[in-house]
């Protein structure tokens, strides 16, 4: 599948729901550099992401702007379209990498299964003992509960780490998860990214 992020590729934020349903397990790859210092960890891919080849990108999701507004990033972005390489690139520049416990497009989370979140947790370990970042910040306390095998954690720092990476658990920036918002969020990812140097 070509990237929207490619030249001659119009760039779309809206897409009818038979259009996005064509993209149910679609993956989307990880958003890395050589260089992660905070790498985020969604729990799988929207549809919309998958869509438009942009983690969380649907239009409702609030990660893109609780990281201008928590000063993660400088400038905003619009990833309902699919970011640009030059947004792209600044993410990378800045340190930050996105990854997803689950690889396969899904309309809802609730749409996997124990066991594959378990194979994620797994998948993640490796990833993480690859590009060696100083912090992991995975999105989400069920799905972190479920992947690590975890049942009593709680959101934030976490007392062991990932891989030799500080581990952080936030909340998850769907707009499903109504009782957050762009500056609670923003509080949440803030702790993890001083953590990393990033503040």
């Amino acid at each position: 599948m070509t990237s929207p992020a490619d030249p001659g590729i119009p760039r779309r934020r809206s897409f009818s729901r038979e259009e996005l349903a064509s993209f149910r397990g679609v993956e989307v790859p990880d958003l890395v550099g050589d260089d992660v210092r905070l790498l985020f960890v969604g729990i799988n891919p929207g549809l919309w992401t998958a869509a438009t080849q942009t983690h969380f990108a649907h239009p409702g999701n609030r990660f893109y702007p609780a990281l201008l507004r928590a000063g993660i990033i400088e400038r905003p972005v619009d990833p309902a379209a699919g970011l640009t390489e030059e947004e792209r690139d600044e993410l990378r520049r800045r340190g930050l990498g996105i990854t997803n416990l689950v690889r396969r497009a899904t309309a809802t989370a609730a749409e996997l299964g124990p066991a594959e979140l378990r194979e994620g947790g797994e998948r993640l370990v490796r990833t993480v003992e690859r590009l060696r970042p100083r912090v992991v910040a995975v999105a989400g306390i069920t799905a972190y509960r479920t992947a690590f095998g975890q049942r009593r954690a709680t959101p934030g720092r976490q007392p062991e780490p990932l891989a030799g990476a500080e581990l952080w658990v936030v909340p998850n920036p769907s707009g499903l998860n109504a009782h957050e918002t762009a500056a609670s969020l923003a509080e949440a990812y803030a702790g993890p990214a001083r953590a990393a140097g990033l503040l």
